[in-house]
């Protein structure tokens, strides 16, 4: 966070065609706060509302100049990006784009409940559903659209000009966070593969600074998130059956605060590991026990 100087309330020129104005929203989750993204010259299009802060939306305003809205663009359903929509829609008279409502990323299980319902909007629903390779062209630019599930499920990049807005697919300041059942560790690898084989100068995540060399930067979360796969699968064979285990000894000296978020990680590298046949889940939440498979 320290690397990041948010500016709150001023609209930072990135290129010619893109924008960013940060949301005072810091948090564990957030980092300085949630980035939205204006793009265009003269018809423009908004990517992210950000959360309910009438201060942010009137920087929103205020960056636009009176230039038309055609499209507001929203990379996921998570509140820090769309709890700003209805604020913004009072004042800009424009369609919401998105790949679709919030979804878990794989069925409930017998008994199981998603405890991150309070971080999404239920009941968001786009007005013009679009997929992957999508175009969004309003006569002044055109965005493209990169299906990129894991963080959510409907989780979505936009290419603009050569560079990427990256949602929370990459961020500028931390890993993303990859929680079941709103996120799925083998949708977000896959993901940063499909990343890699697009050419983009510069990604502008929904949280922290400009990422430069978007290759490198994804080959190394990559590699990141591997090694953490083969520590965990080397924990289970060392003998530990639940996820608090691994997190003590896998996360030596975390922040206390940091432990669930720890602990979720490793559930979703878990669970792709089981989807993989690896490994054995029995139980349910925080009696789950892990073993490897015969």
């Amino acid at each position: 966070m320290s690397a990041f100087d948010p500016r709150y309330g001023e609209a930072i020129f990135l290129t010619p065609r893109i924008t960013r104005i940060t949301a005072n929203n810091p948090g564990p989750f957030t980092g300085a706060g949630t980035n939205t993204y204006l793009v265009g010259r003269e018809r423009m299009m908004v990517v992210d509302p950000g959360p309910a802060d009438e201060a942010h939306i009137d920087a929103i305003m205020g960056a636009l100049r009176g230039r038309p809205v055609s499209h507001i663009l929203i990379t996921h359903t998570h509140r820090d990006h769309v709890d700003g929509l209805p604020l913004l829609r009072q004042r800009v008279d424009a369609p919401t784009v998105a790949e679709g409502p919030h979804r878990e990323a794989r069925p409930l299980k017998d008994g199981e409940v998603n405890p991150f319902l309070y971080a999404a909007d239920m009941d968001f629903r786009p007005d013009i559903v679009i997929g992957d390779g999508a175009r969004i062209d309003n006569g002044d630019g055109v965005v493209e659209a990169i299906a990129t599930p894991g963080h959510t499920a409907n989780h979505m990049a936009f290419t603009v000009d050569g560079d990427c807005l990256t949602g929370d697919h990459v961020m500028g300041w931390s890993t993303t966070v990859v929680a079941p059942p709103d996120g799925e560790m083998g949708a977000y690898l896959r993901s940063l593969e499909k990343m890699l084989e697009v050419e983009h100068r510069l990604y502008f995540p929904g949280h922290g600074y400009a990422v430069d060399e978007p290759h490198r930067a994804v080959s190394a979360m990559r590699a990141h998130r591997l090694m953490r796969e083969r520590a965990i699968l080397e924990r289970v064979r060392m003998g530990d059956r639940d996820i608090a285990a691994m997190v003590d000894a896998l996360y030596v000296g975390i922040d206390t605060r940091l432990k669930k978020a720890a602990g979720l990680s490793v559930q979703a590298h878990l669970e792709k590991l089981a989807d993989e046949g690896r490994v054995i889940a029995k139980g349910l939440g925080a009696d789950t026990t892990w073993s490897l498979a015969a």
